[in-house]
Formats: structure tokens, sequence, C-alpha cells
């Protein structure tokens, strides 16, 4: 299907009720992530809430995306794709106009600095934020040190994040130990495999992170300035995690719900070396939000494009390096400014 305006005469879509919860008829539309239009009643109206893999529902003139599990009986679904019109974000650079799983765009050849200068860019000047899906690779790298800064500089809107990240960050910042490798030495530590159980272990004495700060038992690290700077966060449960900590949503659910609250409403969202969590959220996304994927492995990036997030940037980089480059950047900027500032000042006497 070609992402442009259709030729043909208008016409109205078809409408089929869903016979029960949770199933549709076998024709049903499919949506993409771009932008989607649908003629009804004779005129177009635009899709809202729009995500690939989703049913079109109608509900008198509102037209909205919905997963298959949220249909229930008797929902009025859009099937063939007669009346469906979708328009592709001009923005988006891709090499043609079709909607595809294997269409990646990612150079190992691009300048990763201009990459990164654009972004600190668009934070500091154009009061962007950062919607954050971050693996625990971002505390094992030392990232955590930059990406607590940037949430302390209100960067930061939200980061969704799995178990790990969280444990090992409150693990590093209550015995300097990162799965049990010291933070300052890079060695491993004598009993530190057992550090992060001991982390866990301390949040569920006071029943939350919140209440942990709280309690001043924890005071630094990625979660302490979340909870300091009022930034939401969610821990998405798997079936490998340890304790898990109570903030932590064991349904999946649940947390992919979580998820794509957060991210409708994305300026930017920055994958830090996630692969599975960097599909979900590009599944979730409409393709015109910006979307920028940071990994050591380039197969990693790569994936994230080809399951259709055709506007996903990738950076292929060591996280920890990525973070403390932006964080620089940002403070190129503001120290610029501080410069012309005081020269201008300086100018008036």
């Amino acid at each position: 299907m070609k992402l442009e305006n259709f030729k043909h005469i208008d016409e109205n879509i078809v409408l089929k009720e869903a016979p029960m919860d949770k199933h549709v008829p076998d024709d049903f539309y499919s949506t993409t992530n771009h932008i989607t239009k649908v003629f009804h009643k004779n005129k177009w109206i635009e899709v809202k809430n729009q995500r690939m893999d989703a049913i079109i529902v109608i509900e008198g003139e509102i037209a909205s995306c919905r997963k298959l599990r949220d249909i229930k009986k008797g929902d009025m679904v859009v099937c063939g794709d007669t009346g469906v019109k979708i328009i592709k974000d001009k923005s988006i650079d891709n090499k043609d106009d079709s909607f595809n799983f294997m269409n990646n765009y990612v150079s190992s050849e691009r300048r990763n600095d201009m990459l990164i200068k654009d972004l600190a860019y668009d934070l500091f000047y154009n009061d962007k934020k950062l919607t954050l899906v971050a693996g625990p690779v971002v505390v094992h790298t030392g990232g955590d040190h930059y990406l607590s800064q940037l949430i302390n500089q209100n960067y930061i809107a939200s980061l969704l994040t799995g178990n790990a990240l969280a444990v090992h960050d409150i693990e590093k910042n209550l015995y300097g130990t990162s799965l049990g490798v010291c933070a300052k030495s890079g060695k491993v530590t004598h009993n530190g495999y057992r550090n992060h159980m001991r982390a866990i272990n301390q949040v569920m004495k006071y029943g939350s992170i919140k209440k942990t700060v709280d309690a001043k038992a924890l005071n630094s690290g990625i979660m302490y300035q979340c909870v300091k700077n009022n930034v939401p966060f969610v821990l998405a449960g798997s079936l490998r995690d340890d304790g898990p900590l109570p903030d932590t949503i064991n349904n999946i659910i649940e947390a992919q719900e979580a998820y794509n609250k957060h991210l409708q409403n994305a300026d930017i969202v920055l994958v830090l070396g996630t692969m599975l969590h960097g599909i979900a959220s590009g599944n979730m996304l409409p393709a015109k939000t910006k979307m920028i994927c940071v990994d050591i492995n380039s197969a990693v990036v790569t994936k994230l494009s080809d399951r259709g997030s055709s506007q996903a940037i990738g950076i292929v980089t060591d996280v920890g390096l990525f973070l403390n480059l932006l964080v620089n950047e940002i403070t190129k900027l503001r120290n610029n400014i501080d410069k012309n500032n005081l020269e201008a000042k300086l100018a008036t006497y």
C-alpha cells in the first residue's frame, strides 16, 4: 500500500460490527504507524491514537485506533481499505513510500557527534523533553551519572524501563557496585553478587522506591532523581526479574498500557540499550514522533527500524559515552549563553 493520497473517487469506509469481545471480522483493516484518515459520512476524519497493528473503531464522528484485546462486542470496525487514506510525514527520511517491516535506515557512517549536537539543541533551545526507554546497561556503562544530571536539569519527561535498571541503580548508590562490579575500580568485589538482592531487600523494607527516598535511605542515582524531580517512571516486569521491586508492574498488559500513556505524549523518544523495550515502544508510537535508538550493537539499532519504526534514527555507540557527550553539549550551549550575557553586560559599562 502506497503512503499517499488515493486518486480514486472518495468512498465511505466499510463498517462491520464486532461479533464478540476481542474478535473482529476477518477483513478488518490493520493500521500502520503513519497518519491515517478515513472517509466517513462523506467527509475525511483523522484517526486518533495512531499506532501500528491496531483496529480502527468508529464511534459517532470519531475514529480511533484500538488494540484487538480491547475490542468489545458491537464495536463498529473499519474493514477493507476502501475510504482509508494514509499520509506519510515528509520529514521522515525513507527510501520509498511504502510501509514495510524490513526497510531500515541506519548508517554506520553517520556523524554521531552532529546528531548529538542536534539533540542537545532541541532540548536546550526548543524546550523538548526526552521520554527515555532504557536498559540496565545505562548503569553498567557509567551513564547513570549523566542521566541523573539530565533528570535534575528537567530534560526527562518520563523513564520507561524494567526492574533491572532500577535494581542496579539502587545497588550502585547503596553499595558502590553494579552487578557486583565496583563502580570505581571496575573489579569484581567479594560477595558483590549479593548486592543487587540486598538493594531489593532494602526497598522492600520501606515498601516502594519513593518511600525509600523519603526515608533518606537512598540519596543519589537515577531513581532518586526521578522521585525528587517528580519524573514519572514505569518498571515493566519480565520472567527473569529478581525480586522484583515493589514498584515493578508484573502484569504485562498493565505495563504496556503504562508505557503507552507516556509514549503518546512524547516529544522525543530516546531508546538506550534495550532492544525489547525499544521495539515495544516503537510499536506504540505514531510515525510523526521522533525516535532515537542508541546501542553498541548495530543489529539492535537496525532491528528497531526493521520492525516498522521508520522514523527511528540509529546511533551505534556506547550508551554511557552517548549520555556523557549529550550532557557536555548541553553544558556548552548553556555556557555560551552565559558568556554572551556577560559580554553584553560588560558592553553596557
